[in-house]
């Protein structure tokens, strides 16, 4: 049986790849409706369908024993008649444990596996905060964080910015 460190990956198995899902968490999270509630009178007088914004972020600070804090962020707006009707955004943190993998092997479990553990939970927190905040629930679709992160290495292997997602 194998040792349990602190850091919760298993000793005594050097070089073994481990991969241990320590802590999910909310870092930060707001939600704004700047113009309600004139805006919810608006809703029955829309003159045009609500336009939204998907912006979405992430980052990974390698906090020393092999573990790495990633945080997914994700920013929506929703603008109703040239007006914001709300803007939400969450921080979904979580902490790893990632040992012996390759670093490119490491990079794509950081900069896509991660991120797709993480959405779930910040797709549960936008819905409810929009929800909360009297608007209609808000179901963000699926990512493909894979696919995301590929794109990005294409675009820095030739010299371009990194990808971000708007929709």
């Amino acid at each position: 049986m194998a040792d349990i460190t602190a850091n919760g990956l298993a000793g005594g198995q050097a070089n073994q790849p481990q991969l241990v899902l320590q802590k999910i968490y909310v870092k930060d999270v707001s939600f704004e409706a700047p113009n309600a509630p004139q805006i919810f009178q608006e809703v029955g007088e829309i003159a045009e369908a609500p336009q939204v914004q998907l912006n979405l972020s992430q980052r990974a600070t390698g906090l020393g024993n092999d573990i790495y804090e990633v945080v997914l962020t994700l920013t929506l707006t929703c603008t109703l008649n040239d007006r914001t009707a709300y803007l939400a955004e969450v921080q979904q943190a979580g902490l790893f444990g990632i040992a012996g993998f390759s670093e490119l092997d490491q990079a794509g479990i950081i900069g896509s596996y991660c991120p797709n553990l993480l959405f779930p939970y910040a797709r549960q927190v936008i819905s409810s905060l929009v929800q909360e905040g009297g608007f209609p629930p808000f179901l963000l679709q699926p990512i493909n964080f894979e696919a995301l992160y590929a794109e990005q290495q294409r675009r820095m292997a030739s010299g371009g910015e990194a990808p971000t997602l708007n929709s």
